[in-house]
């Protein structure tokens, strides 16, 4: 059930959980993707970092100011591949943990209620959705992208496993892609 505290609890969690487990390992596990157009753990900070800029307060800002007057600008879920050139893991994850820490506040800060929740804006996509499903989204989205880094890890080691792969759910996913 969607409280936004707990939600919060999640949200401010994730980029010391990231940092816990990226840091300081080899561009083997980090830099290695599934294939075309998926993600490494790289790519994943780097996308999320792109989200803290233009998803998710920006359009709980657009919820609460002009409602469904304004439909969400599409998001770009390429975007890292230009914005994360030339940097460090190291320094996605601090830029990461700084946007989210600031996000985090600007949320607190708004002091919403149930009524604010319930509010409604316009995905280019979906249609209709409400604040609500805006913040859940949010979080449910940073577990899903700490799912696919486990699952594109772990995929490293798919033939070296052996007949274990039968026991190791993490193995049997399949990369998928949607657009935000």
């Amino acid at each position: 059930m969607f409280t936004l505290d707990r939600t919060i609890a999640l949200l401010e969690r994730t980029p010391a959980a990231l940092a816990a487990w990226l840091e300081p390992l080899p561009d083997e596990w980090t830099r290695t993707n599934e294939g075309a157009d998926t993600f490494s753990a790289y790519d994943v900070v780097g996308h999320l970092i792109h989200g803290e800029k233009t998803d998710w307060i920006v359009r709980a800002r657009i919820i609460l100011e002009q409602g469904q007057a304004r439909p969400f600008d599409r998001y770009d879920r390429f975007a890292q591949s230009r914005e994360s050139a030339g940097k460090s893991l190291t320094e996605l994850l601090e830029e990461f943990s700084r946007l989210r820490q600031a996000n985090l506040a600007t949320l607190r800060g708004w002091n919403l209620g149930d009524q604010d929740l319930a509010r409604r804006g316009t995905h280019p996509i979906l249609g209709t959705v409400t604040l609500r499903q805006l913040l859940a989204t949010w979080a449910a989205h940073d577990l899903t992208h700490l799912h696919q880094i486990a699952r594109v890890m772990a995929h490293q080691y798919r033939g070296e496993v052996g007949p274990w792969t039968a026991f190791l759910g993490v193995l049997q996913c399949q990369g998928h892609s949607a657009p935000a």
